[in-house]
């Protein structure tokens, strides 16, 4: 009966959900403390709103879409609950191939959906001088995926952040601390009906 004791009071405390927050330089927060970077603030704005969550950063600097899959991999030994899918924005300042970023995205997207975890994915837009047919083609990709693998979708993970010199670092490309704070405030809103 003790056994079923420790069972019962394990089952009460409950862990919190995790939100892996898988991206590049964008998610983990390059050149800024971590506390400052919009999984940390998005953590803090799920608590606010009353939900019992860990959000993961699982942001690395100069990461492209080919490796989602692996390090997506990796997050899965924690069971998470949701991931958000923030990957693209190098491949596309690279110029390289729209058709293998897809590949990639869709390879991510399916290895969350098999593992029962939600999948919130972050669109992203690339600067005017990559040439027309390559920057519309290259934005095409996230709506596109999302309506094919029936998952929300962040039109634009830079909104009202992209071009805005008082919302990024000196390099224009990067949000800085206050940058940060809108895009989590951008990233709660489409996650919020997830939970």
């Amino acid at each position: 009966s003790s056994l079923l004791v420790s069972l019962v009071g394990a089952g009460a405390e409950a862990a919190p959900r995790r939100i892996v927050c898988l991206g590049d330089s964008l998610t983990e927060g390059f050149g800024l403390p971590a506390d400052d970077a919009y999984p940390a603030e998005l953590g803090r704005l799920l608590k606010a709103a009353g939900h019992d969550v860990e959000v993961v950063n699982a942001g690395v600097s100069g990461a492209t879409s080919a490796s989602g899959p692996s390090r997506f991999r990796w997050q899965l030994r924690d069971k998470p609950e949701i991931v958000i899918i923030a990957l693209g924005g190098n491949d596309g300042l690279r110029g390289q191939p729209v058709e293998a970023m897809r590949k990639s995205l869709t390879t991510t997207i399916t290895l969350a959906k098999e593992n029962g975890v939600a999948v919130l994915l972050a669109g992203m837009k690339i600067p005017t001088n990559y040439g027309e047919e390559y920057r519309r083609d290259f934005e095409a990709v996230y709506p596109a995926l999302a309506k094919e693998h029936g998952v929300p979708l962040i039109p634009f993970l830079l909104e009202g952040i992209a071009m805005k010199r008082e919302l990024n670092l000196p390099d224009g490309i990067h949000p800085n601390a206050a940058g940060h704070e809108r895009l989590a405030k951008t990233v709660f809103e489409h996650l919020e009906p997830l939970l």
